[in-house]
């Protein structure tokens, strides 16, 4: 999968970048100080550090392996905001979206901005056709995502309460809004 490594989001002075090795701390400081919010919907806000240096050695393995692409969310001075990534298990012909933010980031319309590029480079990708968003019914402000960028909702499906704010029905949005 041809993608960029990084995104400017240069009305927002924030930039999408892939994870490096350096990135472990960063990370799990913004998580540690935002757990309270992202506890809600995020099952892995509880996690422990080894946890993210796995995370992140993932992330920085399946660019190599042209698998799934993990960006950190940073501001224009490297402050970590939050992440997002374009991942491949809905399919050959199709990429899921996924994006947290920090609380601080939020209402600013960073995670909107985020999605909308990463829309654009999941379909630039030989033989993509279709992006989703997955959230819990219960994860309003993700779900307001979609809907912002024209996504249809496709299907509520029962799926497993994974977080202590979900309700077990995940909403699947899907891009291109209208069937070919």
């Amino acid at each position: 999968m041809t993608t960029p490594e990084r995104i400017v989001l240069a009305d927002l002075g924030v930039v999408l970048r892939r994870y490096e090795e350096s990135d472990v701390d960063a990370l799990y400081s913004t998580v540690e100080e935002n757990r309270d919010h992202l506890r809600a919907h995020m099952p892995w806000a509880d996690e422990a550090r080894r946890e993210f240096v796995a995370f992140v050695a993932d992330a920085i393995a399946q660019w190599d392996r042209d698998a799934d692409r993990n960006y950190a969310i940073v501001d224009e001075s490297g402050g970590y905001l939050g992440g997002c990534g374009l991942h491949d298990r809905i399919g050959a012909a199709g990429r899921e979206i996924g994006y947290w933010l920090a609380a601080g980031a939020t209402g600013r319309g960073i995670a909107t901005a985020a999605a909308r590029a990463l829309t654009d480079v999941a379909l630039a990708v030989e033989g993509v056709t279709r992006v989703e968003i997955h959230c819990d019914e219960a994860n309003v402000r993700s779900a307001a995502i979609p809907q912002r960028l024209g996504f249809r909702l496709d299907r509520i499906e029962v799926d497993r309460v994974s977080a202590p704010g979900d309700l077990g029905r995940s909403m699947i949005w899907v891009w291109p809004p209208s069937d070919p």
